[in-house]
């Protein structure tokens, strides 16, 4: 018995000689999943990862729009409703691009379903040629990403990416 008394007396004590535990770093945000209810895309996350591919093969960057932004989360919702992988489910992209209010002077969009994370829907678009092209387009300036989580669904999860540039025609004087 005095054994085992001692054995963990011992452990007490060098237990109580460490220092705190440090937190495990935090995931960064192109391995969290959007497999879960309320899992937002990190867009300045995404914006980053593209230009830096862009940048890579001579392009230059592109930044995150709001406008964009609601043109994307709304056509991955509706793939989702829908449980359908369809670009014009929600109608045709200059449609959905002139309802959410983005005069553009040329847009592309990528649709994916069934990658759990960033890392994943970004490597399927990059090594797929169709993807790859849009991914890299000359003209593009901008973008709007969405993934939206449907637990019901074949994929589960439905992703959207908008790459375009704005319309800057000169208003007209009156």
């Amino acid at each position: 018995m005095k054994r085992v008394v001692a054995a963990l007396s011992s452990l007490l004590v060098l237990g109580g000689c460490g220092t705190a535990i440090e937190p495990s770093p935090e995931q960064p945000a192109f391995y969290l999943s959007m497999a879960h209810g309320g899992a937002k895309v990190d867009a300045a996350t995404a914006a980053s990862m593209i230009s830096g591919y862009r940048r890579n093969n001579g392009l230059g960057p592109v930044s995150v729009d709001p406008g964009l932004m609601k043109a994307a989360e709304a056509q991955a919702m509706a793939m989702a409703r829908r449980n359908k992988l369809d670009h014009d489910v929600a109608g045709t992209l200059g449609k959905r691009l002139n309802a959410a209010g983005y005069p553009a002077s040329v847009a592309v969009e990528n649709i994916s379903a069934g990658y759990h994370t960033l890392a994943e829907a970004f490597s399927g678009w990059r090594d797929s040629s169709p993807h790859r092209a849009n991914m890299l387009h000359k003209g593009v300036t901008q973008l709007g990403i969405a993934a939206t989580y449907a637990p019901g669904t074949k994929y589960k999860v439905f992703w959207a990416l908008v790459l375009a540039a704005p319309d800057e025609k000169p208003v007209a004087a009156r």
